[in-house]
C-alpha cells in the first residue's frame, strides 16, 4: 500500500468508527484506541503530500531531542515555534508575568480579535526575551525533563545519568538481534513536571537482512496537526541511526494508543481526505558528520511535491 494512504485510510476509520471524548483541553475529540500503521523506507520518505508539511521544523525538533536540549532557545534560532505555547503558558501564569491577562487562549481567541492581536504581541515578546535574555531564557525556555533529556540524560536513582540514545547504537552495533533495542522517553517520575508528558512514550529498533526497523508506541496522537510531524520524525530519526550504524533503513511501524481528531479539526480532515496523494520524496543526508553533531542544513527531501498546507488551531 501507498506509504501515504494508510495514514488517510486512519482518518476515515476515526471519522467513521470514533468515540466522542472529552479531553484535557476542553475541545472534545472523536477518538479510537488502538490502531498501527506501516511505512516502508525503502519506497519513499513517509512526509505528506496531500497538505504540505514543514520539514524544517521536524528537522530542528528532532535534532533537539538528539542534542539532549529542553530548552526552547535553539527552536527559536532555528525559527522553530512548535513548542513555544506551552513555554509561554508556564511564563503568563508566573508571578513575574505582569501583562494583560492572557490565560484561556483556545476560546477567546476564536471571539475576541483584540484579544487575539494582544496574545501575538505578548507571545512575541517573549520570544524575543528567550533569544536574547539568557537568564530569561534560563528561567522560562525550560521545559522540564521532555524528550530531550530522557533520551540522553535519564536520571538515576544513585545519580548520574543513562544516555539511552549513545546506548541503543552501540547495541545495534554489537547485538544486532537483540530484544532491547528500546529507548523509553515515559518515566513516571518526572511526568508532573514536564510541560507536555511525553505522547511518543517508547520506541523500539529492529535488525534484519541488513536493514533497520523502527516501532514506535505512541500513547497520544492529534492526527491532523501532530502525527504527520510524529511519521515523519521518526522516520528520520531511523534513517540517522541506520546511517550511524551501517544499516539500511526498513520499516517504520507506528502503533498508537488514543488516536483521535479534535472536533475543531474536522473540516481541514474532510478536506485533506478530498485529495489524493502523490508519490512521496527521497531523503538525501549531505554530511558524514555523527548523529550528534549533523545539522538541520544537512538533510533535505527532493521531490517533494505537496499540495497547499491547510491550517488548523493547536489545542494546548
Amino acid at each position: 500500500m501507498h506509504n501515504e494512504q494508510q495514514y488517510l485510510d486512519l482518518l476515515q476509520y476515526v471519522l467513521n468508527q470514533g468515540h466522542k471524548k472529552s479531553d484535557r483541553t476542553g475541545t472534545g475529540t472523536i477518538s479510537t484506541f488502538g490502531y498501527q500503521m506501516r511505512f516502508n523506507l525503502q519506497e519513499s520518505f513517509p512526509l505528506l503530500t496531500t497538505k504540505k508539511i514543514p520539514f524544517g521544523l521536524i528537522k530542528s525538533e528532532l535534532l533537539w531531542f538528539l542534542h539532549g536540549d529542553t530548552n526552547i532557545k535553539y527552536l527559536l534560532e532555528h525559527h522553530n515555534h512548535i513548542w513555544d505555547e506551552w513555554a509561554f503558558k508556564n511564563y503568563i501564569e508566573s508571578t513575574d508575568y505582569t501583562g494583560p491577562d492572557m490565560n484561556d487562549f483556545g476560546r477567546r481567541s476564536l471571539v475576541d480579535t483584540d484579544f487575539a492581536k494582544e496574545y501575538k504581541v505578548q507571545k512575541n515578546k517573549f520570544d524575543q526575551a528567550i533569544l536574547t535574555d539568557d537568564a530569561f531564557a534560563q528561567k522560562f525556555g525550560n521545559l522540564g525533563d521532555v524528550y530531550g533529556a530522557q533520551w540522553r540524560h535519564w536520571q538515576k536513582r544513585d545519580g548520574g545519568f543513562i544516555d539511552q540514545i549513545a546506548n541503543v547504537i552501540d547495541q545495534i552495533k554489537k547485538t544486532p538481534d537483540s530484544r532491547r533495542l528500546i529507548v523509553s522517553a515515559w518515566n513516571p517520575e518526572d511526568v508532573p513536571t514536564m510541560a507536555l508528558p511525553p505522547c511518543h512514550t517508547l520506541f523500539q529498533f529492529y535488525v534484519n537482512d541488513g536493514k533497520l526497523s523502527c516501532q514506535l508506541y505512541q500513547r497520544s496522537g492529534d492526527l491532523f496537526l501532530g502525527v504527520p510531524f510524529n511519521i515523519a520524525s521518526y522516520a528520520l530519526l531511523t534513517h540517522l541511526i541506520a546511517r550511524e550504524t551501517g544499516l539500511e533503513v526498513g520499516e517504520f511501524i507506528h502503533t498508537l494508543g488514543d488516536a483521535h481528531i479534535y472536533l475543531n479539526h474536522l473540516d481541514q480532515v474532510k478536506e485533506q481526505l478530498s485529495r489524493k496523494p502523490a508519490m512521496g520524496p527521497q531523503l538525501e543526508i549531505k554530511s558524514d558528520k555523527s548523529i550528534f553533531e549533523i545539522e538541520a542544513s544537512d538533510i533535505i527531501v527532493n521531490d517533494y511535491n505537496p499540495q497547499p498546507a491547510i491550517k488548523a488551531p493547536v489545542a494546548v
